[in-house]
């Protein structure tokens, strides 16, 4: 699969896509990328030079370097982060080290746009090793022979400068449109559900549970892959469980699900206590290799199975932001969810219960909405 070729495809369909009248008034374009998935490309054409690290790539062969040079915990130690990644290619024997530079997939797609290579934004940049509290390349990373391929970090929803005349003449876009740095796409997610003071949350229920809080605080433990993104003087904290609805899937239909959650009650616990996941290992809220999936002893009522699931989920959920004030960041205070489990409302009626807090459905959930309010920053603060 030639990616980076179809992501430069599915862009311009993109472009096609907005409607004729609306290209004519888009002030500006950001876009949102998978966190971690890496290119190397040509420093002159901008061509990749190998094919692209995608997001959940291990490349375990560089870990030991990366554990050899970054502060214990840090967020790079981990196989499938941006520094492996580039640690990797670099130890390659035919790398063409002279004339590469790394970007991130959003990067390279906005460098499309505007022309300029070499940018990107402080959160795309957290997992190869930029220090957002700092706001520069660390000391420890400079140091190193492939610094050389780092780009140049701005804040996200930062003006690049105008779109490329030939793009902008040849789909209807003003020649003054700016294009503006990203972000990766779980923060993108973040910023549509608008949940702006310290204490609001986001929990996404897709395949996997993943937990989003903003705190007034910095948080960084890689045991339990926690870290923290800068958002403008706050941090947005956050970890991923390996439950989620993937297990739901596994299990039943979509069409039994909504016929079961209907007749849980969700005011009444359930005495069950399952701890549900796809395979062996759980990262957050445990850090546990070889915790291995408790779906046992399943009822005869699938009603009280599922209800038994949801509740299980829901303390795991519960415990995670237990862990994040365990740490140190701001006290959750109301949780915003995003994913297709927002959708069901016995299953946030359970959650409301479990953390004893509001619990509602995130109005926008869509990362490229987040992506656009980022484009709506740097058009305002350009004028």
């Amino acid at each position: 699969m030639d990616w980076a070729r179809s992501w430069k495809d599915t862009l311009f369909l993109l472009l096609e896509d907005v409607p004729y009248y609306l290209r004519e008034l888009t002030a500006s374009i950001s876009i949102d990328g998978t966190s971690a998935t890496t290119l190397i490309v040509n420093s002159t054409t901008g061509e990749p030079l190998w094919k692209p690290f995608l997001y959940n790539e291990s490349c375990s062969d560089a870990l030991p370097t990366v554990k050899s040079i970054a502060p214990e915990n840090h967020t790079v130690c981990s196989g499938s982060s941006t520094l492996c990644k580039l640690i990797s290619w670099w130890n390659q024997e035919d790398s063409d080290k002279k004339s590469a530079i790394l970007l991130h997939q959003a990067d390279w797609l906005l460098w499309l746009l505007h022309g300029k290579l070499g940018v990107s934004d402080y959160n795309n940049a957290l997992k190869v090793g930029y220090d957002p509290e700092l706001d520069a390349y660390p000391s420890w990373l400079l140091s190193q022979p492939y610094s050389q391929l780092l780009p140049s970090v701005k804040a996200p929803g930062t003006s690049i400068g105008h779109i490329k005349e030939d793009i902008g003449s040849q789909y209807g876009f003003p020649k003054d449109c700016l294009v503006c740095t990203g972000t990766t796409d779980s923060i993108a997610a973040f910023l549509a559900a608008r949940a702006t003071q310290p204490g609001k949350a986001v929990t996404s229920l897709g395949s996997t549970l993943a937990i989003k809080l903003l705190s007034t605080t910095r948080i960084e433990d890689a045991r339990f892959g926690v870290y923290s993104h800068r958002l403008d003087d706050k941090w947005l904290v956050g970890g991923a469980s390996n439950t989620g609805g993937a297990i739901l899937r596994q299990i039943f239909t979509d069409e039994q699900l909504v016929a079961l959650s209907e007749k849980i009650n969700p005011v009444e616990a359930s005495p069950l206590d399952y701890y549900p996941l796809q395979t062996v290992g759980e990262r957050f809220p445990v850090a546990d290799p070889k915790m291995a999936p408790r779906l046992q002893p399943r009822p005869e009522s699938d009603v009280e199975f599922l209800h038994g699931i949801f509740e299980s989920i829901a303390r795991i959920e519960a415990k995670g932001y237990s862990l994040l004030k365990e740490l140190g960041a701001t006290q959750v205070e109301e949780v915003f969810t995003a994913g297709g489990g927002a959708k069901n409302e016995k299953w946030t009626k359970i959650r409301e219960r479990v953390l004893g807090l509001p619990v509602s459905c995130a109005t926008q959930t869509e990362a490229a909405y987040g992506a656009a309010l980022l484009a709506l920053k740097g058009a305002q603060q350009n004028k």
